[in-house]
Order: structure tokens, then C-alpha cells, then sequence
């Protein structure tokens, strides 16, 4: 019975270690999979930056003043295209692929690296606009910083070229022109600062990136595939003194 026992024990150890050596591979695997690359921050780090910077230097917000009395010196009237345009590029991929232009991704994944964007980079808006209590320019609240609209146009964009920058450049840039009109209209619209403009462009650049990285990871463990199967199975065991029960799971 001893000798039974010990056998199964063994066997149990065996598996579990042959089980938690696959896991370990998986995992390595996603996180390379994440593709993070340092220069991609380059960019979104100094429009971000530069957006910090902003709330505390004189420069800066004297700057912001007089691009606020240009742009809106001679406005009647708002137009409120902005609105609208924050979502054009994102929506966009999906017309592309409708009308049978496929980008890199299928429906269900892009749909889960966009709304992992979006999570991330509707977060960081809110919760900055309820720190920084930063007053808009047409003084009607206090919760100008960052530009929601434009770090929504820039994700959109940055979702726009990763999908598309294999078929042709210009449908990201496109996409990144109208982000970029849309931060404008954000000012022209007396509603955001240069910087808080500025800071959401990075912010959204920054949320999509991080969502591609981040896209095997979440993909194996919030959405894992219907083909992968978890089996269990307990077996009681009785040595002739101890009584107990060994557990095998497989993934």
C-alpha cells in the first residue's frame, strides 16, 4: 500500500511539474509576444509632457493665452464637427474591413485591443481631470485637462495606422489628420488649452500602443479560446495511518 501511495504521489508531483513547465512556457511566451519597444514612447512621453509642464510653467501658460486669442479672435459661432470627428478614425477601421479591405486583425480582436484602449485611456482622463481642477478657457468648469476629445481622436488614429500601416501609410496619416483637426476645433471652440490638447494626443497615442502590447496577455486571460479545456481529477488515498486525497489539474 506504501509502495502505492508513494507511486502515485510521485506521478502527481510528475504531472503537476510537467503542467506548471507548459504554463511557464505560455507565459514566457505572451509577455515576449508583448513587443514593447522603449522608442515607441518617445513621442507620446514629450506630448504628455509637455501637457505637465504646462500646468506649472509660466511660459507655457502665457503661450497658451495668446494661441487661445489667435484662434479665437474672430469666432461667431462654434462648430461643433469635433464631436463627431473624435470618432472618425477609429471608426474608420471598421468601414475599411466592411467594405472589404482587411486590416491586421479580425473583428474580435481588434474590437479587444480598441476597447482595451479606451478603458485605459478614458482612466487617465478622468482621473487627471479630477486632480489637476485645471479652468477651461471659456470658464464654464474646472476639468479642462487633459482634452478627452482629442486623446479619443488620438487613440482612434494611432488604432487607425496600427491596423492599416501595412497596406498603405496614408490611411494613418489620414486618420492622424483628423485627430489632429479634431484638437484644433477643441481650441477654436474656446473649450481646451494648447497643452491640454497637446497632453491628449499623447495620451491616446500612448493608450493604443500600450493596448497592442498588452493584446496577447489579455487575449490568453480575460478572453482565453473555447478550445482550451481545464480537466481536474481528485483520487483519495489511505496508507494504513494517514488518510488524504491528491489532486491533478491539467490545462
Amino acid at each position: 500500500m506504501l509502495k502505492t501511495f508513494l507511486l502515485f504521489l510521485v506521478s502527481t508531483i510528475a504531472i503537476n511539474a510537467q503542467n506548471t513547465v507548459s504554463d511557464s512556457i505560455v507565459i514566457k511566451d505572451t509577455v515576449q509576444n508583448l513587443k514593447f519597444n522603449y522608442k515607441q514612447l518617445i513621442i507620446p512621453g514629450i506630448l504628455i509632457g509637455y501637457g505637465f509642464i504646462g500646468l506649472e510653467n509660466d511660459q507655457l501658460k502665457s503661450f497658451n493665452n495668446q494661441i487661445r486669442e489667435e484662434v479665437t479672435e474672430d469666432i461667431d459661432n462654434k462648430i461643433t464637427i469635433d464631436d463627431f470627428s473624435q470618432f472618425v478614425p477609429a471608426a474608420s477601421v471598421y468601414a475599411l474591413n466592411a467594405v472589404g479591405i482587411e486590416g491586421k486583425n479580425n473583428l474580435k480582436d481588434r474590437s479587444i485591443i480598441l476597447a482595451t484602449s479606451y478603458l485605459m485611456m478614458t482612466t487617465t482622463v478622468f482621473a487627471l481631470k479630477n486632480i489637476t481642477h485645471v479652468e477651461r478657457p471659456d470658464g464654464t468648469s474646472n476639468n479642462s485637462f487633459p482634452s478627452g476629445h482629442t486623446a479619443n481622436a488620438f487613440a482612434g488614429a494611432e488604432f487607425l495606422w496600427q491596423e492599416y500601416k501595412d497596406k498603405s501609410v496614408w490611411y494613418g496619416i489620414s486618420g492622424y489628420l483628423v485627430a489632429t483637426g479634431t484638437g484644433l476645433f477643441r481650441m477654436y471652440n474656446n473649450r481646451h488649452w494648447l497643452t491640454d490638447v497637446v497632453a491628449g494626443a499623447g495620451i491616446g497615442i500612448l493608450s493604443t500602443k500600450a493596448a497592442y502590447w498588452l493584446f496577447p496577455y489579455v487575449k490568453n486571460t480575460i478572453f482565453p479560446s473555447k478550445e482550451k479545456k481545464v480537466t481536474s481529477m481528485i483520487v483519495p488515498f489511505y496508507n494504513g495511518q494517514q488518510m488524504g486525497a491528491g489532486m491533478v489539474v491539467q490545462f
